[in-house]
């Protein structure tokens, strides 16, 4: 389990580097043994992670030359084609059986970690933070590689995309009590092995998020209305010539 989580978090260092300018596009990073010393970790590990990174389009692997960063990674241009009612609904989908499939296979060291994210999102240091974590336990604790990557994926986008980025804006903050009482409802069906019940709260979770997004999206167009509405009477109002 903790090698399966270090490799995404090689993953994540290799990134920041990548966005820092360190390995720009067109470079080729370091040979394997020199990018386990300088990370500390097993040649296996960083091999993982350089196969996370190829998935996720941000290097190619040639072969008998090296590791390349790309010019333009394409994981990053699609999210910019990706609505936050399409990744919340992809989230729920995914999630909900990440979390069936978590209630049986999670481990009490798992369950541990679930909570004391609870207790940081109760304290409101960084819920946002303590959010992403959770959902990134659960999905490792599926021990499956694929849901892993693909929860991490739909976190990136939410994370990078500006069109999803500005549609969430507000929308998880002004419900932090809801939240928090939602993802309890997760963890105690996690800690009851109940994947049934592990499925409906985050299925729950989701669709309040997913309705919150709906009424924030009718509210920004009725304000639109109203304001192209303020325009046209100004423009047509014969009040000037009545007063």
């Amino acid at each position: 389990m903790k090698n399966r989580r270090l490799f995404w978090t090689i993953v994540e260092r290799i990134e920041s580097l990548i966005d820092s300018g360190q390995y720009p596009a067109g470079s080729r990073l370091p040979p394997e043994r020199e990018l386990a010393e300088n990370f500390e970790v097993s040649r296996p590990t960083i091999r993982e992670a350089i196969i996370a990174l190829e998935v996720l389009e941000q290097v190619e692997v040639k072969t008998g030359s090296g590791v390349y960063v790309l010019e333009n990674p394409k994981n990053k241009n699609i999210h910019q084609n990706i609505s936050a009612f399409e990744l919340t609904q992809a989230r729920a989908l995914i999630e909900g059986e990440a979390a069936a499939l978590a209630a049986t296979t999670i481990s009490e060291e798992e369950l541990i970690r679930l909570n004391q994210t609870l207790t940081e999102m109760e304290k409101g240091a960084n819920p946002e933070a303590a959010d992403k974590e959770f959902h990134l336990i659960i999905s490792t604790a599926t021990r499956n590689s694929a849901i892993l990557m693909a929860v991490n994926s739909l976190w990136t986008m939410r994370e990078t995309s500006p069109t999803v980025k500005l549609a969430y804006k507000g929308v998880c903050s002004q419900s932090d009590v809801k939240r928090l009482d939602e993802h309890r409802a997760i963890y105690n069906a996690l800690q009851n092995r109940n994947s049934q019940a592990a499925r409906a709260a985050m299925h729950l979770h989701f669709n309040r998020l997913i309705n919150a997004l709906f009424e924030a999206s009718e509210a920004k167009a009725l304000e639109e209305v109203r304001r192209q509405t303020s325009q046209t009477r100004d423009l047509y109002s014969l009040s000037h010539l009545v007063s």
